[in-house]
């Protein structure tokens, strides 16, 4: 006998409160989409407002919930700000999705210390702080959360094409999720983490234009739509992935090394 219905699935995110960084372009854009669709209520998050004021109009036009606000990862007072605007609009955030971050672009020994620090701040340093804000609110509510922070399949395969630190940041966000998945468990706080490979964005199209078409050298011969990480993301948002923390899942088309 059990308690669970068949299938145990639901895409259901009536109640929740999501935030979401990067919303502005790529991944992130289709993650706060796919999320409020779901019923969750999102605040979308970064740099440009013109960009984030579009995508609020569309997902309130589609019927879903959003508040646009100016967020910079490179920020403490911004991250923790944007946790308290968030949490008076909506209520306690329930879903994070780390999603911001920059490529390098450099040889590591050509890199200025500006660049080296903008770098480490957005995608490391601030998904680090922004978790941490996040946990706390929801340990001190007493609330049941999912984190899912954006890795890189280039976290366990760099291919060498001038983005060492990128590569490493990225590792070090996998590494972020195992640690605190064990660190926030008895607290009902999954932490898991999505390593895409090549997907359209427009960091993608700036490595193509530095680049070449580098996507003909993959066994598909193709880049990954965002819409085609929309399951991955669901999954571990949703009550089906009740007992997986501290997971990574790669979702690279067989495009790495193994």
């Amino acid at each position: 006998m059990t308690d669970f219905p068949l299938p145990h699935f639901s895409l259901d995110l009536t109640g929740q409160v999501a935030l979401v960084t990067g919303t502005t372009s790529g991944l992130g854009w289709r993650f706060a989409q796919v999320l409020a669709a779901c019923g969750a209520k999102v605040a979308v998050t970064g740099r440009r407002e013109e960009r984030l004021e579009q995508l609020a109009v569309e997902i309130r036009a589609a019927g879903g919930e959003a508040l646009p606000l100016r967020l910079d990862m490179t920020d403490r007072s911004s991250i923790r700000d944007v946790v308290q605007a968030t949490e008076a609009a909506f209520g306690t955030i329930t879903i994070l999705v780390n999603n911001a971050g920059i490529p390098d672009a450099q040889r590591a020994h050509k890199m200025s210390d500006e660049l080296v620090d903008a770098v480490f701040d957005t995608n490391l340093r601030g998904p680090w702080v922004l978790s941490c804000e996040v946990a706390r609110r929801l340990i001190e509510a007493k609330k049941p959360g999912r984190m899912v922070n954006i890795s890189s399949i280039g976290a366990f395969n760099y291919g060498g094409n001038g983005a060492a630190l990128y590569s490493v940041t990225k590792a070090a966000v996998a590494r972020m999720t195992e640690a605190l998945a064990v660190e926030w468990a008895r607290y009902h706080i999954n932490v898991n983490a999505i390593a895409p490979g090549a997907f359209s964005s427009e960091m993608m199209d700036g490595m193509f234009e530095r680049l070449g078409d580098f996507s003909q050298q993959f066994p598909r011969k193709r880049v990954g739509d965002p819409a085609q990480l929309d399951s991955t993301l669901l999954y571990l948002v949703s009550p089906a992935s009740d007992t997986v923390t501290g997971t990574v899942i790669k979702v690279d088309d067989g495009q790495g090394p193994r």
